[in-house]
């Protein structure tokens, strides 16, 4: 598993062994009782988390006692009886193409971290990336005669993204007129998007590019870099794109996750139904 979801699960694991201490509980791991796991839920609870906070945490423990029988260090799992909040599946927004070329046209150009920042919005959308692929893009995975560029993604899994000239051109303006100007640092130097001090950027500093440009194109929507990814997929499968081709672009691993791009508003349902139903099209 991918770095983050290790803490992840560290951290959810040791809520529940900060609970037990907090709570005078000194148990052995095969003390531990569904009753205790179920007051340990409630704390979790109490502490006002959203439902996929909870869920997660929730995963985290049963993954830990699916780890403990798999080792014989217990022979029961109380953890099977815990049972998940029940979660619907949020749509984040998504950005029309219009709304795009806006939040890309209102990147001054004139400022020193322009280029970059234009570079930055268009490989997320262009490419479909999550910020944390963005930010571990290095120079050596860009293959552009090839048109095409190599994502590591979760897991340490990579794959191929197609990319297309508008992309390419503005990493091309990049790299040759902004990033030469950088002091580079040496362990940094195949790192593909800097800081102004020659470093790698961090998850933080995607989110304030992205708020600064959404301010500055007037769109009062809930947008964040996962919202460019969104609307990558959502555009594709809207023109038509093959449900499966997406997945592979989005690097997702059950077909499932992707189905979630598949939503179409009222006015593509109608339409589709006027062009594609075999009544509507005997009619016309």
């Amino acid at each position: 598993m991918s770095t983050n979801t290790i803490l992840a699960y560290m951290y959810d694991v040791g809520l529940l062994t900060s609970y037990l201490s907090e709570q005078k509980k000194h148990l052995s791991i095969a003390e531990i009782g569904i009753i205790d796991l179920k007051e340990f839920i409630n704390f979790i609870v109490g502490l006002d988390l959203g439902p996929y906070t909870q869920s997660r945490v929730i995963s985290s423990i049963k993954a830990y006692y699916k780890y403990l029988i798999l080792e014989k260090i217990i022979i029961d799992n109380p953890s099977e009886l815990l049972e998940s909040p029940r979660l619907g599946r949020k749509l984040p927004d998504v950005l029309s193409i219009n709304e795009i070329e806006g939040i890309i046209d209102s990147v001054d150009l004139s400022q020193a971290e322009g280029e970059r920042n234009k570079a930055i919005l268009e490989t997320l959308y262009g490419c479909g990336l999550r910020v944390s692929e963005l930010i571990n893009l290095k120079i050596s995975d860009l293959h552009f005669k090839e048109n095409i560029i190599i994502v590591t993604g979760k897991g340490s899994k990579q794959r191929l993204i197609p990319i297309g000239e508008p992309t390419k051109k503005q990493i091309n303006t990049y790299l040759i007129h902004i990033r030469p100007t950088l002091p580079i640092s040496k362990k940094d130097s195949n790192i593909l998007f800097l800081n102004r001090r020659g470093g790698s950027l961090s998850r933080q500093m995607i989110f304030y590019i992205v708020k600064n440009q959404i301010e500055k194109a007037g769109i009062r929507k809930n947008i964040s870099p996962h919202s460019f990814r969104h609307s990558f997929a959502t555009h594709l499968v809207q023109n038509g794109a093959d449900l499966r081709a997406v997945q592979e672009l989005l690097g997702h691993v059950s077909i499932n996750t992707t189905e979630i791009y598949t939503h179409l508003n009222s006015e593509d349902l109608r339409k589709a139904i006027i062009k594609y139903h075999p009544r509507n099209r005997d009619n016309k």
